[in-house]
């Protein structure tokens, strides 16, 4: 199911609901953790903007995550994300947990993950995203591989072909060119 087809951009025409790992897919996959236990994480913010774009779209953002980070719950704080779920060993309960909230089909959904444990979420969706750096069991799962890196504009790319699908990515912009 490789990415960039035409079948990719027909589900896309059908998300509702855009939901994203961080690790990987928001950030570039590296942990960096203080001499106090502090972690950090690095955000890119055209990903951030590609967020607020679907958003204001009417297109509702979530965010599944095995890991626990208070960066991350101030990120999606900021982003306006309030479908967070952290320490989701069950990545695939949270998933039916935000559709049954959001009282949607898995095929109105999306979801961009990056490894393994994404892989049941990915084939549950109704649209599956990858970054480039993904195995090879995830990028062959996946309807759209972005050609940006996790954390490096992947999501950004992958919020933008989800609004040309919808053909409403002109329209997001558009006061941008006021």
């Amino acid at each position: 199911m490789d990415g960039n087809t035409g079948d990719a951009a027909e589900r896309a025409r059908s998300i509702k609901l855009m939901i994203f790992d961080v690790d990987g897919v928001l950030t570039d996959g590296r942990l960096y953790l203080s001499d106090n236990g502090e972690e950090m994480k690095a955000f890119n913010t055209r990903d951030g903007q590609g967020i607020k774009l679907l958003r204001e779209s009417g297109i509702a953002v979530g965010v599944i995550t095995a890991r626990s980070s208070r960066v991350v719950e101030r990120r999606a704080r900021e982003l306006g994300i309030e479908l967070l779920r952290q320490g989701a060993a069950d990545k695939a309960g949270a998933f039916a947990e935000l559709l049954s909230g959001q009282k949607l089909q898995a095929s109105e959904a999306g979801y961009m993950g990056d490894d393994l444990a994404d892989l049941p979420v990915l084939i549950r969706c109704g649209f599956a995203a990858s970054v480039p750096s993904a195995p090879e069991a995830v990028r062959t799962r996946a309807h759209y591989v972005a050609r940006a890196a996790g954390g490096e504009g992947a999501a950004r790319e992958v919020c933008e072909f989800i609004l040309m699908a919808q053909n409403a990515l002109e329209h997001a912009i558009a006061r941008y060119l006021a």
